[in-house]
């Protein structure tokens, strides 16, 4: 078998994954990697699927410990800011006590539903509430939402914000929502308009943000206002992906990461000097860039953009992945979820060298960058929303796995999500965002 274009020997790479795995068969055989990441500021930590048990389980417990432990005060996750806003007002306290995880969870409405309504999240979830009922205001921990795709709901909620706040700012709002208003909320229809017409909203918007910036600023210590800056900057950052994604070009998956990677700099620098927080996104945005081939084509991601901008606060990047099983996943953008076979791993991927060495649920801790299996360059299984199974071997991304992680969490067997609901598909159309992107 061929382990690499770098001339490592199966026998040596197995060996290194040997000597470098611990069994994880409770949440107690975490506590190495706990001891490793608990003094970083930014603990990043990924998923190979958007629907698989394990995954969710071993995050949320991982996240359990570092909040319990070690005072992480907030989580940023790969969803739309407006919905898990509602979540961080809920898990608080704030607003909506009347409503049960289930109710709260049933209020996603972007496809697919399924990556945060599902009972791993909702476990959490209502874990997160309880937590933070017998805590002061100020030591509680908070859910945000990091990505870029809310333009038409964030602009929604800065105009509220600004009839209750800056009423003589409404009538830029209004303008900014005037020129989206042909295209009925239909993110392509936009995207694809700029392509023929040279007209776009990008001014309206960026001069919404600078208002909104402007009155937010004032208002520093503020939770309204600070909630309406960060939809003003998905406002902003939407309108221009949206162009990018229509070009046929990579930037679009750089503006998407630029602005997560912004947005966590954003609630860090909120929750001041002293907070610690927690990401969870897929592999292909937690895994740092430059160890994969997206480096080759001028991609960046968050782990990426993390590790370059707050290594003097610390960085810890955690991947996971796995061997055969079932993951939910859907056939086509858009269409209803499915629990798919997971088919055993490629030959000469890192899956296949872990699944050899490893029989069992390991975590690894890398104590260097070298070595036979940390400097091969592998393919490295990435499950998104959409997947075929026949097709496998179209998700594997070339990893240096000893510089795409610091640490990486393998189980051989893995199980699908658990839904709340049955997809129902989308109900318009929705530009393609698929978590592995390119």
């Amino acid at each position: 078998m061929n382990v690499g274009e770098r001339g490592q020997d199966p026998a040596g790479a197995a060996g290194q994954i040997r000597s470098l795995a611990r069994p994880l068969a409770g949440p107690g055989d975490l506590d190495p990697l706990i001891r490793q990441v608990a003094p970083d500021r930014f603990v990043c930590i990924g998923e190979a699927s958007h629907g698989t048990h394990e995954y969710y389980r071993w995050r949320a417990l991982l996240s359990r410990r570092l909040i319990e432990e070690h005072g992480f005060r907030w989580v940023g996750v790969e969803g739309d800011w407006p919905d898990c806003w509602r979540i961080n007002r809920w898990v608080r306290g704030q607003e909506e006590q009347d409503l049960d995880v289930y109710q709260l969870l049933a209020g996603f409405e972007r496809w697919p539903r399924w990556m945060w309504a599902n009972r791993e999240v909702a476990e959490f979830l209502d874990w997160l509430r309880r937590w933070n009922a017998d805590r002061p205001e100020a030591e509680r921990t908070g859910f945000y939402g990091l990505d870029v795709y809310s333009l038409w709901d964030s602009l929604r909620e800065i105009i509220g914000w600004l009839q209750a706040n800056a009423p003589e700012a409404v009538e830029a709002a209004m303008e900014a929502w005037q020129c989206f208003v042909p295209f009925h909320e239909d993110p392509h229809s936009y995207a694809w308009s700029t392509r023929l017409v040279p007209d776009t909203c990008e001014q309206d918007v960026v001069d919404l943000l600078m208002q909104v910036r402007h009155r937010a600023e004032e208002r520093d210590d503020d939770e309204a206002a600070f909630n309406a800056l960060c939809n003003a900057e998905a406002a902003a950052n939407a309108e221009n992906y949206y162009r990018s994604m229509v070009r046929g070009d990579r930037q679009s998956w750089n503006v998407r990461d630029v602005h997560m990677a912004d947005t966590i700099a954003r609630i860090a620098e909120h929750l001041g000097p002293g907070s610690k927080g927690l990401v969870w996104e897929h592999n292909t945005h937690i895994g740092d860039a430059r160890a994969t081939d997206m480096a080759d084509v001028g991609m960046v991601n968050v782990g990426q953009l993390v590790r370059q901008r707050h290594a003097e606060d610390g960085v810890s990047l955690i991947g996971f992945a796995g061997g055969r099983g079932s993951v939910i996943a859907a056939d086509s953008w858009g269409s209803a979820e499915r629990t798919m076979p997971v088919p055993a791993a490629r030959p000469g991927s890192h899956e296949e060298l872990l699944g050899q060495a490893l029989p069992g649920p390991s975590l690894l801790m890398f104590d260097g960058r070298d070595g036979p299996w940390l400097s091969a360059w592998l393919g490295h299984r990435a499950i998104g929303v959409v997947y075929d199974p026949r097709r496998d071997a179209g998700n594997y991304v070339p990893t240096l796995m000893g510089e795409r992680y610091d640490a990486l969490i393998w189980f051989p067997d893995t199980q699908a999500l658990q839904p709340l609901q049955h997809e129902t598909g989308a109900e318009g159309p929705e530009l393609e965002t698929e978590p592995t992107g390119f």
